[in-house]
């Protein structure tokens, strides 16, 4: 039988606990938002020592910018999987069904990426960093969505629907009661007319 390298089985451990970190604050700043989360409450919920939190994250900050990266990656994961091998409108009605059943999910409280933004004011925080990369790839991928329907100018397009997407987002379930997802279907129809 073939032993374990002491070090990948540390690393293998290690990267466990940091997911493990992650995913008890990842949970704590969706659902409270980030300024009401301390760490003592991170500490309690994950059975995690403070002390090997800050040698996975040396700050909060650097909690709460991995928090981002990690809903980023999701989110991209998702629409790519959504879109698939569909192109201009086709692709932008599948993101619309999704994200309207997205925004009527359980215990859904907006886009991260605002919510984390709209807490810190300044802009050169890590939280308004990753923020302002999230909407600006959303933009360029629905500019090119756009861009494969003809469009004159798939530009504006992309970011009348990006503004729509971002109200979606923080419509703090008014759209529970409604077919949300064939509502924002048939907006985003029409934002994309050109």
């Amino acid at each position: 039988m073939a032993k374990t390298h002491p070090d990948v089985r540390q690393e293998s451990r290690s990267d466990r606990v940091r997911t493990q970190i992650l995913e008890t604050a990842s949970g704590l700043f969706y659902r409270n938002g980030v300024r009401a989360v301390g760490m003592e409450q991170i500490v309690a919920e994950s059975g995690i020592a403070k002390t090997t939190i800050y040698r996975h994250f040396e700050t909060k900050d650097a909690l709460i910018e991995a928090f981002l990266q990690k809903e980023d990656a999701e989110f991209w994961a998702q629409w790519d999987a959504v879109v698939g091998d569909a192109s201009g409108l086709e692709a932008l009605d599948r993101l619309s069904l999704w994200i309207g059943n997205r925004v009527r999910r359980d215990g859904y409280r907006g886009c991260p990426q605002l919510n984390l933004a709209a807490e810190y004011a300044d802009e050169s925080h890590p939280a308004r960093i990753v923020a302002r990369a999230h909407k600006a790839e959303m933009f360029r991928r629905l500019s090119l969505l756009c861009a494969g329907q003809g469009g004159t100018d798939a530009d504006e397009q992309a970011m009348r629907i990006a503004l729509f997407f971002d109200g979606v987002f923080m419509s703090g379930g008014r759209l529970n009661d409604r077919d949300a997802p064939e509502l924002v279907r048939r907006a985003v129809r029409r934002l994309a007319a050109p």
